[in-house]
């Protein structure tokens, strides 16, 4: 299957850099999860698109204010497990798309997304979002090759 093209709301499977594993020295996610595309631009010289995107855990979160849990009914229609799940939104990678780090969903072949969120789960995401980037509660991690 082919790549898709990013989209706000898409869930993606894709090895994921937590910012500790980043400060850590680590260079690549120590495995793949679903992520959410939170926010799409393009790179002005070459016009491709960069995307930031946002983990999706079952580690329940230590600061839910950071946090939007995914109603069960969502994770079905994705396709993933039952069990509770957050996006976390002041830990997110921006790379540019696609990456090196996209992987197909596991058990799909050469499948990498998930699907859309709903429009009213995604803007409570985005709200979510744009109030911890206001507060500077967030910290990105580039995923580009310097």
């Amino acid at each position: 299957m082919a790549i898709p093209e990013p989209e706000s709301g898409l869930v993606i499977s894709y090895s994921y850099l937590w910012r500790q594993e980043a400060e850590a020295g680590l260079a690549e996610g120590r495995k793949n999860r679903p992520c959410a595309i939170v926010l799409i631009t393009q790179r002005v010289e070459a016009g491709t698109p960069v995307v930031t995107v946002a983990p999706i855990t079952h580690s329940p979160p230590q600061d839910l204010s950071a946090t939007v849990e995914i109603p069960l009914a969502v994770k079905r229609y994705l396709g993933l497990d039952s069990e509770r799940s957050w996006i976390v939104l002041d830990d997110f990678n921006i790379f540019t798309w696609p990456g090196f780090d996209l992987a197909p969903v596991p058990g799909t072949k050469g499948k990498y997304e998930y699907g859309l969120l709903p429009p009213g789960l995604f803007r409570t995401i985005i709200g979510k979002f744009a109030e911890l980037r206001r507060q500077g509660r967030t910290i990105p991690t580039s995923r580009d090759e310097a």
